[in-house]
C-alpha cells in the first residue's frame, strides 16, 4: 500500500475549487480557446486566462481540450471532454 491506494492520486480526482468551476462553464459555453502546445493555454472571450498553472491542469488531466487539431501556437476553440462535463453536473452545463 503506497497511501494512494485509499485516497487516490490527484489525477484521479482533480481539485475542484469555484474558479476551475468558472473556467469549465466558460468553456463549456463556447467562449474558450486553447493554444496548440505541450503547455496549452487558456483563453475566455479572446482574453487569457489569469491562472495559466490551473488551465494547464485542466488540459493535462483530460478535461478540456482542443476542438481540432492545430499548428504548434494555433488557438483553437476549446472543448470540456466527457470527464470535464462530468465534474460540472447537469445542472451547470452549458449548452452551446
Amino acid at each position: 500500500m503506497n497511501g494512494n491506494d485509499e485516497t487516490g492520486s490527484p489525477a484521479a480526482h482533480p481539485v475542484v475549487n469555484h474558479r476551475v468551476r468558472a473556467m469549465l462553464r466558460a468553456v463549456g459555453a463556447g467562449r474558450g480557446q486553447v493554444s496548440c502546445s505541450s503547455e496549452p493555454d487558456l483563453f475566455i472571450d479572446g482574453l487569457s486566462c489569469g491562472d495559466q498553472f490551473a488551465a494547464h491542469t485542466l488540459a493535462h488531466q483530460g478535461l478540456v481540450r482542443g476542438a481540432r487539431p492545430g499548428n504548434p501556437g494555433e488557438l483553437v476553440p476549446a472543448v470540456l471532454t466527457p470527464e470535464g462535463q462530468a465534474l460540472l453536473g447537469p445542472e451547470q452545463r452549458s449548452v452551446a
